[in-house]
């Protein structure tokens, strides 16, 4: 058995193509810890979601805001067959849902950030005042008669996906009248949180103008709906990291260090719900298409750029395993299989102390301290195996290198594919310049670990 131990050796160590074969089966190997890394991320990044759901559930959830929208009961005849075969009519209660024919919304959102434990939630407190005007309600393009509208029991309801987070009562100045908003989205079936007011509607107005204040708390973002022949929103914010969401982007916006304003004008041509229907009607999937809003993001999840640098981990302890490959082979010394294994497990230990960092400090500051921890490591046992300051610094400017690349590639991910391809031409490229002269048919002839082969 020790034979076979010693010609097995033997033949691995008197064959570079062998030793290139067990270097690749050894990074085969330390793609199990890798795994186990990916892993971790996704349950750290589970555990900041949820301090993010506990924190908002309290505070108030990212706010979707649709309204207002003037709701009309209405009573339908319908003609029934009796059991003994009469003909009968019966009163069937029914909803016309009405948009304004102008809305102008502005508003402040005063962004702050609440810490749950370590993890950091992005909070806001949400100034809104809502201005417009409704039209005459046509009803003809309903096929309603007018005489079956119950006018006394019109309001004006506004949905809003959390209510608990209302700050502050209101109320609506409907024609100059004021009529105080109350829970509930009354008829409008579409959606079932909300507030609504009674308002003073009839035939006779030829139309009703409106406006009302609204102050609410939530998280994450806001979005809004285009509830209006013509809708146009305002909003100014402190936060400096707004992302822009929906179906329509800002046609104007301001960002810089102080925080944001932007503005929306959006026609009605755009979306794909009328300016009126019956609850006959399912227009919920509609107008959930046509939000649009803004989120208040980090500028950098740090989970998210984990787990894409991890992506590139296998390819990492390849090139650096490369390298020390060809320096066995160039400079005629030995590395055994345990020192490769060392080095992988350096170069797989970075990932973790990035992610154990950027919980902390940010992901830019823990992978750079993450990177020098690293690089220091891999130089000082690089000169353990290499006893050479010159093959050292080889191996540890090239783990440098690739974390620096590595960087550049995380924060441009649109040109993330061409440079990395350009990256592993160049790569290859020096490679196959490197080895020209070597030949590839001749046995291997390998010093003592660490030191160069003896010559003759």
């Amino acid at each position: 058995m020790e034979n076979l131990y010693n010609s097995l050796t033997g033949l691995i160590r008197g064959s570079r193509m062998l030793r290139l074969v067990f270097v690749g089966i050894l990074v085969l190997l330390l793609l199990i810890p890798i795994a186990s890394l990916g892993r971790l991320v996704s349950e750290r990044q589970g555990r900041a979601a949820g301090a993010v759901e506990e924190v908002s559930s309290k505070w108030g959830n990212r706010q979707a805001i649709v309204g207002p929208a003037l709701v009309l009961p209405v009573v339908r005849t319908r003609t029934l067959l009796s059991p003994s075969g009469e003909q009968v009519t019966a009163e069937e209660p029914g909803n016309a849902v009405f948009l304004p024919r102008s809305l102008r919304t502005t508003g402040s959102i005063d962004s702050q950030v609440r810490r749950r434990g370590i993890f950091s939630v992005p909070v806001y407190r949400l100034d809104l005042r809502f201005e417009g005007d409704f039209a005459k309600p046509d009803f003809s393009q309903l096929g309603i008669d007018p005489a079956t509208v119950e006018w006394d029991r019109a309001h004006l309801v506004v949905a809003i996906s959390d209510v608990r987070a209302i700050q502050e009562q209101t109320a609506v100045d409907w024609n100059g009248q004021r009529s105080v908003f109350v829970p509930g989205s009354g008829s409008f079936a579409e959606y079932q949180t909300g507030i609504q007011a009674p308002v003073a509607a009839g035939p006779a107005a030829e139309g009703y103008r409106f406006s009302f204040p609204l102050t609410l708390n939530g998280s994450m973002g806001v979005s809004m709906a285009p509830f209006a022949e013509a809708t146009e929103v305002q909003l100014k914010s402190n936060s400096t990291n707004p992302s822009f969401q929906g179906n329509w982007l800002p046609s104007t916006r301001v960002v810089g260090k102080q925080g944001f304003e932007a503005g929306w004008s959006i026609s009605f041509l755009g979306r794909n719900f009328p300016q009126a229907w019956t609850d006959r009607t399912e227009m919920r999937p509609a107008i959930e298409a046509s939000q649009f809003g803004v989120d208040l993001v980090e500028p950098v999840d740090a989970y998210s750029m984990a787990k894409r640098s991890l992506k590139y981990a296998g390819l990492f302890i390849l090139l650096t395993f490369a390298l020390v490959w060809l320096i066995e082979i160039l400079g005629r010394v030995r590395v055994h299989p345990i020192q490769y294994l060392f080095l992988g497990s350096a170069l797989c230990l970075f990932y973790l102390l990035e992610l154990s960092l950027a919980e902390h400090l940010g992901f830019a500051p823990a992978y750079g301290i993450a990177g020098l921890a690293v690089v220091a490591m891999v130089a000082g046992y690089s000169w353990v195996i290499f006893r050479q300051w010159s093959r050292a610094a080889a191996v540890a400017g090239a783990v440098a290198g690739l974390y620096g690349y590595l960087f550049v590639l995380l924060r441009n991910e649109d040109f993330a594919l061409v440079l990395g391809s350009i990256g592993l031409f160049t790569i290859l490229g020096g490679i196959m310049y490197a080895t020209r002269r070597v030949d590839w048919s001749a046995p291997a002839h390998p010093g003592p670990a660490g030191r160069p082969a003896a010559t003759s």
